[in-house]
């Protein structure tokens, strides 16, 4: 309901009309209207304070700084940072509230991308490899190991660490190691 419509129904009110005929009018519940007439009663106003949960442990500025403090080392964990804003702030501050705000603040987590940048030598001679090779049998390709096959972890916690990077930065230097 916006601003107006509360306004309307308070200004129904204040002409001693019911709560019932004035939400028979706007055709909302009972409820709803004599909620709103208590509110304007206590607190002078029928502006809705938006308001639910836990109160929010870190500030603005404490928000800023967690955001550049991943900006400045991304290689940095989100424990780390958490860690380095509770000392800057005074305040105990979690690394899941710093992950919460780094996510919202713009960088994001990813795996840093381990690898060996290729040449245009490197490029020729894997080219060559796969052409020499292009005719292999199933049973030659059986004897072959490849070492940068995928992960799979069956806990839930895989201990991989995590960077922070913007987003159009994948292949940036400091997301390799």
């Amino acid at each position: 309901m916006d601003a107006f419509t509360r306004g309307r129904i308070i200004g129904k009110l204040e002409e001693d009309r019911s709560a019932t005929s004035v939400a028979a009018e706007f055709g909302i519940a009972h409820n709803i209207v004599s909620r709103l007439w208590r509110q304007f009663q206590t607190t002078g106003t029928a502006i809705r304070e938006f308001s639910s949960g836990r109160p929010r442990g870190t500030t603005p500025a404490d928000d800023r700084y967690i955001v550049l403090q991943a900006r400045r080392n991304r290689r940095q964990t989100a424990r780390e940072i958490a860690r380095h804003t509770t000392q800057a702030t005074g305040r105990p501050i979690s690394h899941f509230t710093v992950a919460r705000r780094l996510h919202g603040g713009g960088p994001f987590a990813r795996r840093p991308v381990w690898c060996v940048p290729l040449t245009p030598a490197h490029r020729g001679r894997r080219s060559l490899w796969c052409r020499e090779h292009r005719n292999w049998r199933d049973n030659e390709w059986g004897r072959v190991l490849f070492t940068d096959e995928s992960r799979f972890c069956l806990s839930s916690d895989s201990h991989r660490i995590l960077i922070w990077r913007e987003r159009g930065s994948r292949n940036h230097p400091s997301n390799i190691i």
